[in-house]
């Protein structure tokens, strides 16, 4: 039995917690993958894997054996990536993660032409709120929305994405327009639960910091879901311009404190340091460059 193939299941395994799933993500039945982690473990002569009914969890040895086994995966895979690359056509897979609401609309809006023009690029895209640990869980790419954090990843700045203070027609009329950022305080704001503060909005005039405290703060994890709050007239909301653009134009949501500079987020195609960047995550990378850079007007 081929050990490559038999420790390509074993990581699949361990990233995806089930059999069944990594058969999935493999293109093999549950019981072929089973088979080949049997046969691994006879190998090594050790077990890798606690097994339930319910669950399956590596061994103290499994953890170990995943460590070293995972970057000779990665180092194999980019051989084959360099032989691939010669080729004219992009080829191969591409698995990327992104924030749900992004992901699910202005991102893939931004796919369509890149995988029509590149039909043998295989896309595996994981969507989701919460961050996302890009090399443990095997993953070409990450794009993400927000302030640029020390990471041990590489970062490229796809677009600037411009955050918007914001609040429906309704609300307004009933509340009053706040003229000034500390006028928030007797305002309902709609937090988003990803910023590092959760209490605090920052403003800036005249090149100074000015913070403000918020009160009777309802809060979500996802900036549409924030969007869709305060076009109901829930409150006053701070949004990536993507998740409240169209509400700008159907005249849903209006400005709030225009003149007043708050935070900007980026977006970021983000990628492991170790890893041979193969030719179709770079060009996929270029493309979505190119898609963002001017998207972003009220």
């Amino acid at each position: 039995m081929d050990k490559i193939e038999t420790i390509r299941a074993f990581v699949a395994v361990a990233q995806e917690g089930s059999f069944t799933a990594a058969g999935r993500r493999l293109g093999h039945s549950t019981k072929l993958v089973s088979k080949y982690v049997r046969h691994l473990e006879g190998q090594l002569k050790t077990q890798l894997f606690n097994r339930t009914t319910r669950s399956v969890s590596l061994t103290d040895v499994g953890t170990a054996y995943l460590e070293r086994s995972r970057p000779i995966l990665e180092q194999i895979d980019d051989l084959d990536s360099l032989v691939s690359e010669r080729q004219s056509a992009l080829a191969g897979p591409i698995r990327l993660t992104a924030p749900t609401g992004f992901g699910s609309t202005k991102l893939t809006e931004a796919l369509v032409p890149f995988l029509n023009r590149h039909p043998e690029v295989e896309l595996d895209m994981f969507l989701t709120d919460n961050r996302v640990a890009v090399v443990e869980e095997g993953l070409d790419l990450a794009i993400r929305i927000s302030t640029l954090r020390d990471s041990t990843l590489i970062a490229r700045k796809l677009s600037d994405m411009p955050l918007v203070m914001c609040a429906s027609p309704g609300y307004l009329e009933q509340h009053g327009r706040p003229q000034h950022p500390k006028a928030l305080q007797t305002h309902v704001c709609l937090v988003d639960n990803n910023q590092q503060d959760l209490n605090t909005w920052r403003f800036y005039t005249n090149g100074q910091e000015e913070t403000v405290r918020l009160s009777g703060a309802v809060r979500a994890n996802a900036p549409r879901a924030l969007a869709a709050l305060a076009i109901g007239g829930l409150g006053i909301t701070r949004a990536p311009l993507y998740a409240v653009q169209e509400a700008f134009q159907e005249g849903k949501l209006e400005r709030v404190l225009p003149d007043f500079a708050t935070e900007n987020f980026g977006v970021y195609a983000l990628y492991p340091p170790n890893r041979h960047l193969t030719r179709r995550v770079r060009a996929l990378i270029d493309h979505l460059a190119c898609e963002f850079s001017s998207r972003w007007t009220i």
